[in-house]
């Protein structure tokens, strides 16, 4: 599979390196406290530290309540004695000293939010009558996303250097970045969201029909077992339909795949064997919410199904650390490499189990080297593994 750079990577790239420019601006022109090895040391400490409280604010985007948070950490980062947050239409947040010259900044800024360049202002346009006000001079740089401007950051002082102007642009510019993160976040969540209701849709009607023709082949003969089966199809199909979280245990998803498998064995009788062999200790891992069922069931359709005879499927769930690692095996009629290629590469419809949604979901949650690994050719079965870690961060359900 083309393992290109994924975009969730390429924006913690652009912003390792935005984060990068702004440390360099900010501590050419801003002067270090004493204690630390070198002035560089310590504006760049500084710097960064200021940055990454900003951020978490930022987190969901160029938000009213976002900006207000953020805000005394960027005028920190200017080190001006005001700030102004401004959208397209108005004035989101003052912060600082001179609030008096906040209904002014929407008019001042005008420029900036049509040209999307930035502006040095004199006294000439920022007047003040206060003589204890330390503000006669202002720098407004553009929030610029996707060569549409969002909003202006305004740093308002005595005077504005060359170095302010530099550093006002840079802060400008790694808010941006911020606000294009939480926009990849937000639709990283949506394209998963997305990729579930396929997943969903995809609940084969074939399975669906040959499990109720199932249980009611037990209806008359053993009805307690078409009690059992018919309490099974319904929590199976309450857990594959349900809308809360993107995220499940280990426990549950494995929960399900026995529903799933015990419906199967109601259908196939003796011609399905199974194995189930999972290490405890990978119960409470959180996984992609039908990350595994989908991949039993590929093996069943697709690899037992045609095959004439009795068959096998076994799952596997075992603990490496830091990392758990999860297969399905059958020896089924298999299939060409090439053909799964094009299913997980999206170039086949084919996949009407979801071998590529799985593969596409996790490579979203992890990154590109925790997709699928496949193993098959023609009359040789099938093994389709893959590797989660334990812990991490993109495990959590968004809020």
């Amino acid at each position: 599979m083309d393992a290109g750079l994924h975009l969730p990577t390429v924006a913690v790239v652009t912003s390792v390196f935005a984060a990068v420019a702004l440390v360099v601006t900010l501590v050419r022109w801003r002067r270090a406290r004493p204690g630390f090895i070198s002035v560089t040391d310590h504006a760049t400490y500084e710097t960064l530290h200021t940055a990454s409280l900003a951020a978490r604010h930022l987190a969901d985007g160029f938000t009213d309540d976002g900006c207000e948070r953020a805000a005394p950490y960027l005028r920190a980062m200017l080190a001006t004695p005001g700030l102004a947050v401004c959208d397209t239409s108005a004035v989101v947040v003052w912060e600082g000293e001179g609030r008096h010259h906040l209904p002014a900044v929407m008019d001042q800024a005008a420029a900036v939010l049509t040209s999307g360049q930035p502006v040095v202002l004199g006294p000439d346009v920022v007047t003040c009558t206060s003589t204890e006000c330390p503000i006669r001079a202002a720098v407004i740089a553009p929030v610029t996303v996707d060569d549409r401007v969002i909003g202006a950051i305004a740093g308002f002082g005595p005077t504005v250097s060359a170095g302010l102007a530099r550093a006002a642009g840079e802060v400008a510019a790694w808010v941006a970045t911020q606000v294009e993160l939480a926009d990849l976040s937000y639709e990283r969540t949506r394209a998963m969201e997305a990729e579930l209701r396929a997943l969903r849709a995809q609940i084969s009607p074939h399975f669906i029909y040959n499990s109720l023709t199932a249980i009611a082949s037990f209806v008359r003969t053993d009805p307690s077992r078409a009690r059992e089966l018919l309490l099974e199809f319904a929590d199976f199909t309450r857990y594959a339909l349900r809308r809360d979280g993107a995220f499940t245990t280990v426990s549950e998803e494995l929960r399900n795949v026995e529903r799933y498998l015990v419906l199967e064995q109601a259908r196939f009788g003796e011609r399905l064997g199974i194995t189930l062999k999972i290490a405890p200790e990978v119960l409470p891992v959180r996984v992609p919410y039908l990350a595994i069922q989908p991949l039993v069931e590929n093996a069943v359709r697709h690899g037992l199904a045609p095959k004439e005879g009795p068959g096998h499927v076994t799952l596997s769930a075992t603990d490496h650390g830091s990392v758990a690692e999860f297969s399905v095996d059958d020896d089924g009629v298999g299939a060409h490499p090439e053909t799964i290629r094009k299913v997980l590469d999206g170039q086949s419809r084919a996949d009407s189990v979801g071998l590529g949604n799985v593969d596409a979901r996790l490579r979203q949650v992890y990154g590109e080297e925790y997709g699928l690994v496949v193993d098959t050719a023609p009359g040789a079965g099938m093994r389709v593994s893959f590797r989660v870690p334990k812990y991490s961060p993109a495990l959590e359900d968004p809020a």
